[in-house]
């Protein structure tokens, strides 16, 4: 490596050579990328290649980012979510600490969160730098979100964002060795949206053979019911005044797309459910539920850590001023969370036992916290082997799965112990053979 290459390291990938820059010892490169832009004919279409270039491409600064709505005033002053135009918005990031082939590094790629709506892989506490000081290659990445990415039409193939995620994935495999990284040791890991992306992606058959180990933080791998996306897409059609198919949504202004996107998506929360984007079984890339498929064996080899956060709730609630509104209508919300969660009254009163100085809203909250993460991240673990209490796993060949052994922020570990479990979730649980319920020593103990 000459003293030239030492300051600005370069790298051939497989469709021209890229240019990173060296930040505190750790050789960084932004921007590659991975598929060409999905926008003209490519719009709501599978990823494709990018097209080769000649000489040497500048990978200091980071790439475009998808399109997406900003986020509200309320939830902006607690989450960065910058915005780069530009259409080359499939690309990604490499942060490693030696970029030389026989380096031989593990890696970490890593899905960012939003809803599957908004986020970027320039968010600013996505740096890897890290990671890749402690002897880890990471990768970061962006990909098609909203209508562009997970809209549902009859003339266009569904699930496009997740689709960029797998072809940034065999890139990834494709081309790490080149920066330091060993293909045979990836790491999946996401968080919220990005944790669903990586459960689907680890229990797809296309995917088979490029993930070593995930890691799923407050995020569980579901399929999002076909009709809840379709409604999404048929409310924001009558606002935009055409017909649901791709074809008309991609002759809409952009901007205009994203407006009608954010002002429909208002309607629909974590707490109030409603229409949503969502991953969703298409036969294909996700040709069944991926928690089913894990259950089944799917992930032949892939170690797994899941977990979620004590009061996931609380984002959900507190930045729009939520927690006074709930607390308010009282047993009305409490209703309303009963119906959300599918489960009867004997659910709410073992919460109630449990916290009787609590509000309406962290009762609420927590119930469905318990229904969307807690119980189904609790199940995934066993999908893939016998969960333990450990945070670290030695792999394949015996691919443990791992969950972390976390008390409730509000109960000691016994109350935590027999924190009911939503009725229709502890029904799929015995049919399943899931655990329900968490202690001190692990899950299902």
């Amino acid at each position: 490596m000459t003293a030239g290459d030492r300051e600005n390291p370069v790298i051939r990938t497989p469709y021209g050579a890229v240019r990173g820059r060296w930040e505190r010892s750790v050789a960084v490169f932004r921007g590659i990328p991975y598929a060409a832009p999905p926008f003209g004919p490519r719009r709501f279409r599978p990823p494709v290649p990018p097209e080769r270039w000649d000489g040497v491409r500048d990978a200091a600064a980071f790439g475009p980012t998808a399109p997406k709505p900003p986020y509200s005033e309320a939830f902006a002053q607690y989450l960065s979510d910058p915005e780069i135009p530009g259409d080359d918005c499939l690309n990604l990031n490499v942060w490693t600490p030696d970029p030389a082939p026989g380096a031989r590094l593990p890696v970490l790629v890593w899905l960012h969160g939003g809803a599957l709506t908004r986020g970027s892989s320039a968010v600013p506490v996505y740096d890897g730098h890290t990671f890749a000081r402690d002897g880890v290659v990471f990768v970061s990445l962006n990909y098609r979100l909203g209508v562009e990415g997970y809209g549902l039409f009859p003339d266009a193939p569904a699930n496009p964002g997740l689709r960029d995620q797998l072809a940034a994935l065999r890139w990834v495999h494709e081309s790490i060795g080149a920066f330091g990284g060993d293909p045979d040791r990836i790491t999946l890991a996401g968080q919220s949206a990005g944790a669903i992306s990586t459960g689907a992606l680890i229990a797809a058959p296309q995917a088979r053979g490029l993930v070593r180990r995930a890691v799923l933080q407050s995020g569980p791998p579901e399929a999002t019911d076909r009709d809840k996306v379709r409604r999404m897409v048929r409310r924001m059609a009558h606002r935009l005044k055409v017909p649901a198919t791709a074809e008309a949504f991609a002759a809409v202004d952009r901007d205009r797309l994203l407006r009608v996107q954010a002002d429909i998506g208002r309607l629909s929360s974590p707490i109030l459910g409603g229409p949503a984007f969502g991953i969703v079984v298409d036969g294909d890339l996700v040709p069944r539920d991926p928690l089913e498929a894990l259950t089944d064996g799917a992930a032949p080899g892939v170690g797994l850590l899941t977990g979620w956060t004590r009061e996931e709730y609380r984002l959900w609630l507190v930045p729009g001023g939520l927690v006074e509104r709930v607390d308010r209508l009282g047993a009305v919300a409490v209703a309303g969370a009963m119906a959300r969660c599918r489960v009867g009254s004997e659910v709410p009163r073992g919460y109630r036992a449990l916290r009787p100085d609590a509000g309406t809203a962290e009762l609420v909250g927590q119930m469905v916290t318990d229904h969307l993460l807690r119980v189904p991240c609790t199940a995934s673990p066993t999908a893939a082997g016998t969960p333990r209490t450990s945070t670290s796993s030695p792999g394949p060949p015996g691919a443990p799965a791992w969950a972390p052994a976390t008390p409730w922020n509000w109960a000691s570990s016994s109350t935590a112990a027999t924190s009911p479990t939503p009725a229709s979730s502890r029904a799929r649980a015995r049919r399943r053979n899931w655990p329900t319920r968490c202690t001190r020593r692990g899950y299902g103990s």
